[in-house]
């Protein structure tokens, strides 16, 4: 089973172009707000047409552009969990759950709503409103209403952004449990690494309207290819770099560094937190400390520097004090550097 992907929509200055196919498995669409993942949702499930393009699940035409096919959302079989749930108010439990269920006898109906009732433990709630419910147990009725229409794909819409950390945590797991046997593709749209990089094997990284390949997660996260993939792989500390004599120059901090580049070509070092170290030939003055719960953040800069000059990061133990202003040295590990 699979979903296939290639459309182009503008919005005012705004320009989508979405390419990506999704197999049977859960896929991260990831990136910055803004950059396009909800209208990539939308375009598939029928919400907002596309300009031009296709969309294909199980080698049924969702929309295809040239030959004038658009289906409406509800012949699509793709069930979209949104942000907010958009469970009706004014509908109990058991009439919201009713309203995936289509084109079944009376009997049937009541049977697979007995079924969904039992399989999201909502047996005590279904004549309580969508007012009366906690977040968790809203989520499961809406996931019970997507599942009776037997969608042949999943679209999930930052379905955690709204919540505080424990709640989410709690909802994350509950979520990743009903949805394990579900035997199609499921795109989750967020731009949280560490949801993503637990729920989904695969990962397509989108920019300013531009999917990227789709990757497996751990390539992203280990081996990122761009600057954005970096970033969203937890990256924070980026310099300018430019191939020279006997490595790589880092020309606003005045280093070369002695790494291999193989011709590649790059014009942006990427230096994770973990790749610096406490002690080493590199002299720095503490430009900053940000105290973490666990950890401190010490924010670097040249000896010689100059306004503007990027910083570097190192997280510290709580116990290891460095002054702001004060000299230090740290070692780069050169092996987990990025070049990009």
């Amino acid at each position: 089973m699979s979903l296939y992907v290639d459309i182009e929509k503008r919005l005012g200055t705004f320009h989508l172009r979405s390419k990506l196919e999704a197999q049977n498995c859960t896929t991260a669409l990831l990136g910055a707000s803004g950059c396009g993942k909800s209208m990539t949702l939308k375009c598939i499930a029928g919400i907002v047409a596309p300009d031009r393009g296709r969309i294909v699940l199980n080698g049924r035409i969702l929309f295809d552009g040239e030959k004038k096919v658009n289906l409406p959302p509800q012949q699509r079989r793709v069930g979209y969990l949104f942000q907010q749930y958009a469970l009706f108010p004014n509908m109990t439990v058991e009439q919201n759950i009713l309203c995936g269920i289509r084109g079944s006898s009376k009997a049937e109906k009541k049977r697979i709503l007995s079924e969904k009732l039992r399989m999201f433990r909502l047996e005590e709630m279904e004549k309580k409103y969508p007012v009366q419910l906690s977040s968790g147990q809203q989520q499961r009725v809406a996931l019970a209403r997507i599942l009776c229409s037997e969608p042949e794909a999943i679209l999930l819409d930052e379905p955690f952004s709204a919540l505080d950390i424990f709640l989410k945590w709690n909802l994350e797991i509950e979520l990743s449990e009903l949805l394990a046997d579900f035997q199609g593709p499921i795109i989750w749209v967020s731009h949280d690494r560490d949801e993503c990089y637990r729920n989904c094997p695969k990962v397509c990284v989108m920019e300013n309207g531009v999917t990227g390949a789709v990757t497996d997660m751990d390539d992203m996260i280990h081996r990122p290819a761009t600057v954005s993939a970096a970033q969203l792989a937890g990256c924070k500390c980026f310099l300018a770099a430019e191939p020279c004599e006997g490595g790589v120059l880092l020309p606003e901090w005045g280093l070369t560094l002695p790494m291999e580049t193989d011709g590649k070509r790059f014009t942006t070092l990427a230096i994770p937190d973990d790749a610096v170290m406490l002690g080493g030939e590199i002299p720095c003055t503490v430009f900053r400390i940000v105290p973490e719960v666990e950890r401190d953040i010490v924010l670097l800069q040249p000896r010689q520097s100059v306004a503007d000059t990027p910083l570097m990061r190192l997280e510290c133990e709580k116990n290891v004090r460095a002054e702001e202003g004060s000299d230090v040295t740290i070692h780069l590990q050169l092996e987990k550097l990025l070049l990009l």
